[in-house]
């Protein structure tokens, strides 16, 4: 993505300065007409705006402030805004702002709420991992009566009882809500009376700090009845935990009694087992008769072995997700995509982990068994329009039929913007059945060790590569078709981060697929075709030798901004790591990149690779065994001036790591406010209590790995 700052308008600055009109040699951009102007400063973070790039010129203060900018205010991704900003920001345009989103500013004091209450046409409000207590949202809601769309956390210490009659009117009038739940609560749902989407996020620990188990129970005064009659939308995602269970049973339970008859849209995404109860079956047996939706999601509790989805209706559905589910190919087709009609709707599809939805039957299948083509050709022809498709965390083996293979039938899908894949679906079927070739000689055996003069470690010449075996690939074929791809993920059916949510670190991974065997640099190369790519995960690649396909990405995906890249090639060995330096010196875009490797060596190569990276915002490295040099993480955070997270779980030892995080936060703090850093073994006892205190924008967005590709209906929240 395009962006743009006030280093960029130094230039207007000397121009517009000059009282003379003669001509230089650079463009004078004044010259340009409004639209363009306009469409140029569009790109501008809004603090930038209204703060410098106004004052340069006459014309540039007129634009700045015009109502295409200032009526929507995004300050989620300014790294640099602080209180003193938003402060200023709010005197000069707060009138002048309807949509303002301060989502995961963890960094600013909760004062800075305060100053919101300029803003008096607000309509749209997101204050998503900000510090809010009750009294501040009381008094900055009281005066927000045009407020129709609010998103906040529900901390420990949130009261309702000290929310005012002006901020509870100013809720009833409220139309969307999404609420982050961090203790047992309703939260402001009761005050909500005129809902239409709820979107309820449950990060409820099952233990306080001090280690006393937590109860799901709402708190004395908590029991006022959700209003749902006019709600459309209902969307709850669960964290691990048992607490978190019983908290939205009792959301639910109002829904169990009656159904809203606009529903549709019923979505919950819980991880591990969460049982039905008599509610939940109510609820469902109520939806069934009495709504048509556009959009699910279960709990795969809810759909194991029950014949639900055959008396469900859809409408126009645009997202199914049935992650973890054992639905068959059978099913699928039959019952929700009603034998390939009316679903062209249908634009975001996730069956991660559905290890049967491409087999007629899941009875007497195995996982590992080859699937059934003409129950994967039925969904691409019936779903031609999808956009974001996950067949992740399952192994999807196609056959040696001619023109059935997996890859062959997705490269129909023109539309796609995001893809997930198992490894093992990638591979040529010829290949699979091949022992992978093995040279342990052509590979440095751990970073910076000498290669045997006259061994390449990757191949130098890129066209050569790329002649190879990989442009007669079924895996080559597909990625030269999805030519529009922006999100990829490549990830080893039996893979699992060595970092899980609220468990001790994982010491031991299960081996990869068989016919993941042969899947490797090659494969990798094939990737560089698309030229659109911003996201990229690549996790369990076995036969990952040189990592040349890496610079291939370097090289052609320009536009990259996300890379994550877990357990490639041996796992004793760092294999990659010279093309992985390579690759990173052409990496102008990339914002964030996260590393998951046993034993890897985050030294000064590379950090001095890594530093090439200028638009470098969050880096995050987990290694068991890995080892760290401190003065090139100093040396990184100090010439990378746009880095404000640096999560790092190694092999070293507490001391080492504590002392480090505290030079980096004692030396860098100040001129980066949203600095966050950990540093911290990774087998260490305490890396849970450690993990709970870092922002949920980068422990859900980075430095938890998951598969993200049509994890949530597009455009769920703005």
């Amino acid at each position: 993505m395009f962006s743009f700052s006030f280093s960029s308008f130094f230039c207007l600055q000397e121009v517009v300065s000059e009282e003379s009109e003669e001509e230089s040699n650079g463009v004078n951009l004044m010259e340009f007409s409004d639209e363009i102007l306009l469409h140029i400063l569009s790109y501008v973070p809004c603090t930038d705006l209204v703060l410098n790039v106004r004052r340069t010129c006459r014309k540039l203060a007129t634009l700045c402030l015009d109502k295409s900018l200032t009526h929507t205010v995004l300050l989620q991704k300014d790294y640099k805004v602080n209180k003193d900003k938003v402060k200023q920001l709010m005197r000069d345009i707060g009138k002048e702002i309807y949509q303002l989103n301060m989502a995961g500013c963890y960094w600013l004091p909760s004062s800075t709420i305060d100053h919101v209450t300029r803003c008096k046409n607000l309509v749209k409000l997101n204050l998503s991992g900000c510090h809010v207590t009750s009294l501040r949202l009381s008094k900055m809601l009281s005066t927000l009566q045009h407020l129709r769309s609010l998103a906040i956390d529900v901390n420990p210490g949130f009261d309702a009882s000290q929310l005012s009659s002006e901020c509870k009117a100013t809720l009833s009038r409220v139309l969307e809500l999404k609420q982050t739940l961090y203790t047992p609560s309703y939260g402001v749902v009761p005050c909500c009376t005129s809902l239409e989407k709820l979107l309820l996020y449950f990060e409820i620990l099952d233990r306080s700090r001090e280690g006393f188990m937590l109860s799901g129970q709402l708190m004395v005064g908590e029991s006022n009845v959700p209003h749902y009659q006019n709600l459309r939308i209902f969307y709850a995602r669960l964290a691990p935990g048992y607490v978190n269970q019983e908290v939205v049973r009792l959301y639910l339970a109002v829904l169990s009694d009656r159904t809203p008859e606009n529903l549709h849209a019923f979505l919950i995404s819980a991880p591990g087992s969460f049982a039905e109860t008599g509610a939940t079956k109510n609820l469902l047996d109520s939806m069934a008769r009495n709504v048509r939706l556009d959009a699910l999601q279960l709990p795969k509790a809810w759909i194991n072995g029950s014949g639900l989805l055959q008396h469900l209706k859809f409408n126009n559905p645009f997202y199914f997700s049935f992650s973890r589910c054992t639905l068959s190919g059978g099913h699928l087709i039959q019952r929700v995509i009603n034998g390939g009609k009316d679903l062209k709707s249908l634009t975001s599809l996730n069956l991660s982990g559905c290890v049967h939805c491409l087999a007629p039957e899941s009875l007497f299948r195995k996982a590992e068994d080859d699937i059934d083509s003409s129950i994967l050709e039925s969904l691409v022809v019936s779903c031609c329009n999808l956009r974001h498709l996950n067949l992740s965390a399952a192994h999807h083996h196609s056959s040696e039929s001619i023109g059935n293979h997996l890859c062959q039938l997705l490269s129909r899908l023109k539309h796609l913007l995001s893809l997930a894949l198992p490894v093992c679906s990638i591979t040529d079927v010829a290949a699979s059945v091949e022992k992978p070739p093995t040279t342990p000689n052509v590979v440095p055996q751990t970073f910076g060790r000498k290669v045997r003069i006259g061994i390449q470690t990757y191949p130098r010449n890129l066209g050569d590569q790329a002649n190879q075996k990989i442009e007669s690939s079924v895996f080559w074929a597909l990625m030269g078709s999805l030519r529009f791809l922006e999100t990829l993920e490549i990830i080893g059916s039996s893979f699992s981060s060595a970092m899980p949510r609220n468990e001790p670190a994982i010491r031991n991974s299960l081996p990869p697929c068989v016919r993941a065997q042969s899947v490797g640099d090659s494969e990798v190369a094939a990737i560089s075709q698309l030229t659109y790519l911003q996201s990229l995960t690549l996790a369990q690649l076995p036969n990952i030798l040189t990592g040349s396909g890496l610079i291939n990405i370097g090289l052609q995906c320009q536009h990259l901004q996300t890379l994550s890249l877990a357990n490639l090639g041996m796992m004793g060995k760092v294999v990659y790591m010279p093309a992985l330096m390579d690759m990173l010196k052409h990496c102008k875009c990339l914002r964030d990149l996260r590393l998951e490797q046993p034993y890897f060596c985050a030294g000064a190569q590379f950090f001095q690779a890594l530093s090439h990276c200028s638009s470098l915002q969050r880096l995050c490295i987990v290694s068991r065994s890995g080892t760290l040099q401190s003065d090139a993480v100093m040396s990184f955070m100090a010439n990378c001036l746009e880095v404000i997270m640096c999560h790092m779980f190694m092999g070293e030892s507490l001391t080492v790591c504590k002392n480090l995080q505290q030079s980096i936060v004692r030396s860098f703090q100040a001129e980066r406010p949203a600095l966050n850093v950990v540093i911290f073994p990774l087998l260490h006892e305490d890396l849970t209590e450690v993990i709970r205190d870092v922002p949920m924008r980068h422990l859900d967005e980075i430095t938890l790995f998951k598969s993200r590709v049509a994890e949530e209906p597009p455009n769920l929240w703005w």
